[in-house]
């Protein structure tokens, strides 16, 4: 038998969930329609009208409202209304009913009988859940996200489960209860009759008799309506079935359209709705306009049914009009099963609710509504288990006890929150205290709600959670009169003396009581208070994200609904504060600027990233870098000649920022090209003051007497930028600095000339040209004025020219030109990055074989993308996965095969050349095309291994050939595929120095 139970309420669950979850994706196709000018619109309310006790509660429910259709998480079709109290006098749910309805026919031309209404009654003043009277329990929070990323309410709950209806009823008005949130499925619901539809779902008999119950006829109607009724009774009456379950009670109902016209046939006269509306007579909409609706109802009886207000004449002749009007008509019960319903009633069902049922705050959610996607925590920087949150930060130091419940609360390290406690609108604790701060303690199982007023100052209302306010106790105390109403609660100045004032219990002067307080409550200063916690939450959140490295498309959820330029404007600026010379300040200000780029699809703050990066890599480099006034001219002339570098494992990884997030290893070679070492750098004194600058690939001469022009190097068409950056590097010339040619020629003793020359290799060539030009001319001109040096700082000065350049690139080029040899290059994490360049052990048959089966082949074409290095880098930054994993394992490539090479297994360098050719595909899909693939595929049975050079995408690629192939086969091979296209193999040779 329990294993049946099990099963059926499993199977209950599962149903539930599905229904829950297709009402929430059929609202959002709802909204989703209304945002695209989809011509297929599903039918919607006409109006959405909700219910207040008084002005200044309908100007909050008003606030939240226009808040939603601002943010477009109303259907805007529909029109919504807040109808206060007339004069801020109670009048009963149905005669709030009656002034809806009078609102309605004032406001809308439309026939009221053909209209599509949803009335949610919401005026009440919350005294079991104090905390809510000012925003209205309709704007309660409910534990789970919806799909916008916003934190749910009840009434966005409302809005979703009934968003089914209006496809169901021709016209009607539907009438909820605010604080009963029914789960059912629209689709068993078909209401197209005269008269009324009792929602209603099966519960059993225990729970009924807390509750009121329909007792339903033979045919499907409403008998007789029995409330709050023993178990017994229910049983004796026949209202429960044969499993112990009866029909109970939702307070949701549906007015057919003439219905809805009758009823306000009863007030559509000022001097009935006068005689209808007010304070003495007080018509409750489900003690007035339901039970003459039932089958079993008699006038006699009608007149004893308890009231909202108090029995009087004036009831009784409004009864009888009510009875005249209503009593022809039938209420019909639908009954939804499986369903469920759940009353946001006490403090103490509100704690149960979050903090309680809680199978596992992270996951299983709280308990059976786990399901429905609900958690303990919500929207909060929190998330650990033994404590409920819902949009509110707290501090990791700060201490809560196990079963307690914080909503809308920024809770500082200080905080010291018993077990069982629900803490509400506060701020409890300093973001900045002392060592000897006293803790702010607050005891087990208190509640704890804090109120701006109107008048600008705050009040802390405190009591215990098990506290009824309709009762005159508090924390279980007697007191001489209810505490709803008995002035205990001080206002001050600012919140933490209002919290101080509350708890130490030694309050003075004006004291407030729960009522005083909500009706003296600024109710506009709610939603912002909120929003102020969502904002904190979502940037806590993005920085969380950011410090895990979670990837920007995934933190982007953060933000689902987008993100504020409030949030933006604040991250930007907690960015700016954050100092560079700090590698953890850097890394999260290069990534709060490029994701931030993704959140908002600026490219400028893509820019501020990269600047950043720039900009901290050449701030570092220029620490060492000054201009030397002290330098004379040492030669009259000096030629440096360097190899060109072939690149074998580990590229990317000497990449700013990567390098000085997570070091760096690479591996790579120097070679010569037909015998010659064909980067080639000349420089010669001059006895006229001024600086020479040319360049014989591009065919370029300038001559320089305005240090201006010569300091301006950041130009990247500038055929003389890197000349330029490298008497700035160097030292030659100041970095910004005003000072003439002429004075510094005269230090010099004489002008200077600089070429430079890369001989006979196609630019794009990926091996390395132009940061090993650069290397060329750091040597050459530190050999011009005698400078001793040391390889870091020939390193170091390289990697500041090019930051100069705004090239951005790695290391490992200028090393691989630099140092002869084959050699493993590495630097560990640091904004300044320290080289160490360690040449392997190779033997001479090794690298006799190793010549003799490496080959260069170039592929006639030269790769065009530019935005590259700012991709990759990109990709890294925002932490895509994927990028991460093969950076970290090209280096595991760099280093087994080093151990190949050392080892003699020239088959082995050839194996993890494939392996890293594969790697480098993934990284950079652009890597190869298809005359690359077209050329590795044409001499396939001729080599062991194969990989790109540089970046790939074109310039030259690199093989091992299989023992025994010449050149001239692979040659022939390519020629009979690529004749004359440019396709060919070049002569290399391993340059050891």
């Amino acid at each position: 038998m329990s294993k049946t139970l099990n099963t059926g309420n499993r199977y209950k669950n599962l149903f539930l969930q599905q229904s829950y979850f297709d009402n929430t994706d059929l609202y959002s196709e709802i909204l989703r329609r209304e945002r695209t000018d989809d011509s297929h619109k599903l039918p919607v309310w006409d109006y959405v009208i909700l219910s207040a006790s008084n002005e200044a509660q309908a100007m909050a429910y008003e606030q939240q409202i226009s808040w939603r259709l601002k943010n477009r998480a109303l259907p805007a079709a529909t029109k919504y209304a807040v109808i206060p109290d007339p004069e801020g006098k109670r009048v009963g749910s149905g005669g709030a009913t009656l002034n809806v309805l009078r609102y309605i026919t004032e406001h809308d031309e439309r026939e009221l009988s053909q209209l599509r209404i949803m009335v949610l009654h919401s005026g009440g003043d919350a005294k079991r859940t104090p905390q809510y009277s000012a925003c209205g329990k309709i704007f309660s929070p409910v534990p789970r996200m919806l799909p916008n990323g916003r934190r749910s309410t009840l009434f966005d709950e409302f809005m979703i489960s009934m968003c089914g209806i209006p496809a169901r009823i021709s016209s009607g008005m539907l009438v909820c209860s605010g604080d009963v949130l029914l789960l059912f499925n629209s689709l068993q619901l078909d209401f197209y009759e005269e008269g009324a539809a009792a929602l209603s779902i099966k519960e059993s008999a225990e729970v009924g008799k807390n509750h009121g119950v329909f007792l339903g006829s033979g045919d499907g109607y409403v008998r007789r309506f029995l409330h709050k009724q023993s178990v017994e009774n229910l049983k004796k009456v026949g209202a429960a079935d044969q499993r112990g379950m009866i029909n109970i009670d939702t307070g949701a109902v549906i007015f057919s359209g003439g219905l809805v016209k009758a009823l306000y046939s009863l007030a559509d006269t000022p001097e009935k709705f006068a005689a209808m509306v007010n304070e003495k007579v007080r018509l409750s909409f489900y003690a007035d306009f339901l039970y003459p609706l039932a089958e079993d109802s008699t006038l006699e009886q009608f007149y004893k049914e308890q009231p909202e207000g108090d029995l009087s004449p004036e009831l009784d002749a409004a009864r009888e009009k009510i009875w005249e009007k209503l009593s022809g008509y039938r209420m019909k019960l639908i009954r939804f099963s499986p369903s469920s319903f759940l009353h946001f009633g006490t403090t103490r069902e509100l704690l149960k609710l979050n903090a309680e049922d809680i199978g596992s705050y992270g996951e299983l959610g709280i308990g059976s509504y786990g399901e429905l996607g609900w958690r303990g925590v919500v929207n909060s920087n929190y998330h650990g288990e033994g404590f409920a949150a819902s949009n509110s930060y707290i501090s990791t130091r700060a201490k809560v006890g196990a079963g307690s419940y914080i909503e809308d609360s920024y809770i500082h390290h200080n905080a010291v929150i018993g077990k069982g406690c629900v803490i509400s609108g506060c701020t409890i604790g300093k973001a900045r205290s002392g060592k000897n701060e006293k803790p702010i303690v607050i005891p087990d199982g208190t509640v704890v709600h804090g109120l701006k007023l109107a008048d600008g100052r705050f009040v802390v209302r405190v009591y215990g959670v098990n506290d009824n306010p309709k009762e005159a106790k508090l924390f279980g105390k007697e007191i001489d009169e209810p505490l709803w109403t008995k002035p205990l609660y001080p206002a001050e100045r600012t919140f933490a003396e209002a919290l101080n004032a509350s708890l130490s219990g030694e309050a003075k002067g004006e004291l407030f009581s729960l009522k005083d307080s909500f009706n003296g409550a600024d109710v506009t200063a709610i939603l912002p208070w909120q929003e102020k916690l969502n904002d904190k939450i979502k940037i806590e959140s993005l920085l969380e994200a950011i410090d895990a490295n979670l990837p920007a498309e995934q933190a982007a959820e953060i933000f689902k609904t987008g993100i504020s330029e409030r949030v933006k404007n604040k991250l930007l600026k907690m960015a700016e504060k954050l100092d560079c010379a700090d590698l953890g300040s850097f890394s999260r200000k290069i990534r709060i600027y490029y994701y931030l780029s993704k959140l908002t699809d600026e490219e400028k703050n893509c820019d501020r990233c990269f600047e950043t990066i720039r900009d901290t890599i050449l701030r570092t480099a220029l620490k060492d870098t000054d201009y030397r006034a002290d330098y004379v001219i040492a030669k009259d002339e000096v030629v440096t000649k360097l190899p060109v570098r072939v690149n074998w494992g580990g590229g990317w990884s000497d990449t700013p920022p990567y390098c000085m997030e997570h070091g760096g290893t690479v591996l790579n070679a120097a070679i010569k090209l037909g015998g010659e070492l064909p980067i080639e750098v000349t420089i010669k004194k001059l006895p006229e003051s001024k600086m020479v600058l040319a360049s014989t690939d591009v065919g370029s001469y300038e001559e320089f007497t305005d240090i201006k022009k010569l300091q301006n190097c950041s130009d990247p068409m500038d055929a003389f930028a890197l000349h330029k950056a490298a008497l700035i590097a160097c030292g030659v010339i100041p970095y910004e600095e005003n000072v003439s040619v002429e004075e510094i020629c005269a230090h010099l003793g004489g002008g200077l000339y600089m070429n430079t020359r890369v001989i006979n290799i196609p630019k794009g060539s990926g091996l390395g040209t132009s940061s090993i030009l650069a290397a060329a001319c750091v040597k050459g001109i530190f050999s011009f004025m005698g400078v001793k040096y040391t390889e870091d700082e020939l390193y170091n000065t390289v990697l500041c020219m090019e930051q100069i350049m705004s090239t951005g690139g790695g290391w490992q080029d200028q090393v691989g030109g630099a140092s002869a040899g084959i050699k493993m290059v590495s630097a560990d994490k640091a904004l300044k990055q320290k080289i160490i360049c360690t040449p392997l052990r190779i033997d001479n048959g090794t690298l006799r074989e190793l010549n003799e089966r490496f080959a260069l082949i170039y592929t006639g074409q030269r790769r065009l993308a530019r935005n590259l290095l700012r991709d990759i880098v990109g990709k890294y930054v925002g932490g895509d996965p994927d990028v991460n994993e093969v950076l970290y394992r090209v280096q595991q490539m760099a280093v087994l095969m080093r151990l190949e090479l050392e080892k003699g297994r020239i088959d082995g360098l050839a194996k993890l050349m494939n392996e890293h050719w594969e790697l480098s595909k993934r990284l950079d899909k652009g890597c190869t095309n298809t005359c690359i693939d077209q050329i590795f595929l044409s001499i396939e049975d001729l080599i062991d291994g194969k990989m790109i050079c540089g970046a790939g995408g074109g310039g030259f690629i690199q093989v091992i050939m299989k023992k025994g192939v010449t050149l001239e086969q692979m040659q022939e091979r390519l020629d009979e595929v690529f004749s004359e296209s440019g396709v060919g193999v070049w002569k290399t040779e391993f340059y050891m120095g």
